[in-house]
C-alpha cells in the first residue's frame, strides 16, 4: 500500500459524522482479518447512543486518499472524580459492562505496517493516558501500536484480564460434538433432555419477528437478574442504558439476521432464555436466564446444549463462550483465549499524575474491599444498581 506519508488521518468527533461512516465501515470489516461482531458499526454506533454517557468520539480514520484503510474506533472519557477518574482517559467505543470482548484497531488487510506506522505516529502526539481494554492478548493489532509507543517514551502496562473458551465446530456434527465431552457432562444433558421430554411438552423457539423480540429481551433480563438478585446482582442488565442498549441492538440484529435469541417453553411457559448471535460462522453466547422453579431439570444446561446443537445445524465453526471462567462453560469449551488490557501514559510530568492517580484509585478499592465485610459490599452494589435502573 505504499509509505505512511501516503495516508492522512482524519479525526471523527461528533454524532453525524459517526453515523455517515456507517458503508465505509462495513466495507473496510469485511475486508479486515478483525470480522467480529463487537467491532461492527451496528454495535457501536448503539453502545454509543446508550452507554457514552461521558466521553466524547474520538474515531480516527486513516485513509489513503479516498479509501478507508484503517479505523481506531475511540472515545475519550471526561474526568469523573466519582469514578475515580482525575485525567481524560481514551478507551475504545464498546468499554466497560456491556461486554465487547476482542476491541481492536480495524485495518485493511495489506494496510497493517503502514497503519501500525501513521496511528503511532499521531497517537503519540497527544496528551491523554490510553486505557485499551478486551483486548486478545496474541494477535491484536492493538500492541504493535502501544509497542512503537513504548520506544517513542510512553510507559506502556501490559496485563492479564479475563479467559474466553469456546468450542471448536468446525468439522462437527452434534453426535461427534457430544461424544467429545466428559462423561459425566454428556450423561448428564442425555438424563435431563430425557427427563424434560417426558414430564412436559418442550418447544425451544427462535425469535424470528420484532414482537418476539422486545417480549423475550425482557423475559432475558427479567430471569438474568432474578437469577442474580441474591448473589449480590449482575453487570449485565443493572441499568437502565444497559437494558435500552439490548433492547435497540437485538432488534437491529434481528433485522441483519444475526440474532440468535431462544426460549424454552415447557407446556407453554418460558423456562428459559438465551441471548446470543451468529456472526461470520461464529456463535457469540452473550447471556442467559432461567427460571428457578425448574431447577431440578436443569433447563440451563439444557438450553445451552440445543443452542450449541442448533449453531452447528447452522454452520457455525466457532461457539464463542465470551469472557468469564465459569464452571459450567469449562464443560462444554474445547479451547479458550485470554483478554488483556493495555495502559499508556505520555512522558514526562503528565504521564506521572496520570498514573499515580490510577494507582491510587485501585490501591483505594482494594483497602474498601479488605475492610468492609462481603455482605455491606453486596448491599451497596445492589443499591446502586437498584438506583441505576430508575
Amino acid at each position: 500500500m505504499g509509505d505512511r506519508s501516503a495516508f492522512t488521518v482524519e479525526k471523527i468527533d461528533d454524532g453525524p459524522k459517526f453515523a455517515n461512516l456507517k458503508l465505509e465501515w462495513d466495507d473496510l470489516l469485511e475486508s479486515s482479518n478483525s470480522q467480529c461482531l463487537f467491532l461492527t458499526w451496528e454495535w457501536l454506533h448503539t453502545w454509543w447512543k446508550h452507554l457514552a454517557v461521558d466521553g466524547q468520539t474520538s474515531i480516527l480514520a486513516l485513509r489513503r486518499g479516498v479509501t478507508l484503510a484503517a479505523l481506531a474506533p475511540f472515545v475519550v472519557r471526561n474526568p469523573c472524580l466519582s469514578r475515580g477518574r482525575v485525567f481524560p482517559v481514551q478507551e475504545f467505543l464498546g468499554s466497560g459492562n456491556v461486554g465487547s470482548d476482542y476491541l481492536d484497531f480495524i485495518v485493511r488487510r495489506g494496510c497493517e505496517p503502514e497503519a501500525r506506522e501513521a496511528f503511532a505516529w499521531h497517537l503519540a502526539g497527544e496528551r491523554l493516558m490510553f486505557d485499551w481494554t478486551q483486548l486478545k492478548r496474541i494477535g491484536c493489532f492493538a500492541a504493535g501500536v502501544a509497542s512503537i509507543l513504548d520506544e517513542k517514551g510512553w510507559r506502556v502496562s501490559e496485563t492479564r484480564t479475563n479467559t474466553c473458551p469456546f468450542i471448536h465446530l468446525a468439522g462437527e456434527s452434534w453426535e461427534s460434538y457430544l461424544a467429545s465431552l466428559g462423561a459425566e457432562h454428556r450423561y448428564n444433558f442425555n438424563r435431563k433432555w430425557k427427563r424434560i421430554n417426558r414430564d412436559y411438552v418442550v418447544q425451544f423457539e427462535q425469535v424470528r419477528t420484532r414482537e418476539q423480540c422486545d417480549e423475550s429481551i425482557d423475559l432475558i433480563v427479567t430471569l438474568h437478574n432474578m437469577r442474580w438478585r441474591e448473589r449480590g446482582g449482575s453487570d449485565a442488565f443493572h441499568t437502565r442504558g444497559l437494558i435500552d442498549f439490548h433492547r435497540e441492538f437485538s432488534e437491529i440484529a434481528l433485522e441483519r439476521g444475526w440474532l440468535r435469541l431462544y426460549v424454552l417453553r415447557l407446556d407453554g411457559k418460558p423456562a428459559a432464555g438465551l441471548y446470543g448471535f451468529l456472526y461470520h460462522r461464529t456463535f457469540y453466547f452473550y447471556q442467559s436466564g432461567f427460571d428457578a422453579a425448574y431447577d431440578k431439570y436443569s433447563v440451563g444446561l439444557v438450553t445451552m446444549g440445543l443452542a450449541i446443537k442448533r449453531a452447528i445445524e447452522e454452520g457455525a465453526e466457532e461457539f464463542d463462550l465470551l469472557h468469564g471462567d465459569e464452571e459450567y462453560k469449562a464443560h462444554w469449551s474445547n479451547g479458550s483465549r485470554e483478554l488483556g488490557r493495555l495502559e499508556l501514559y505520555p512522558p514526562g510530568s503528565l504521564g506521572w499524575m496520570c498514573r499515580s492517580s490510577v494507582e491510587l484509585e485501585r490501591a483505594s478499592r482494594g483497602i474498601a474491599r479488605q475492610v468492609l465485610p462481603r455482605s455491606m459490599i453486596d448491599g451497596i452494589r445492589m443499591r446502586l444498581n437498584a438506583r441505576q435502573q430508575l
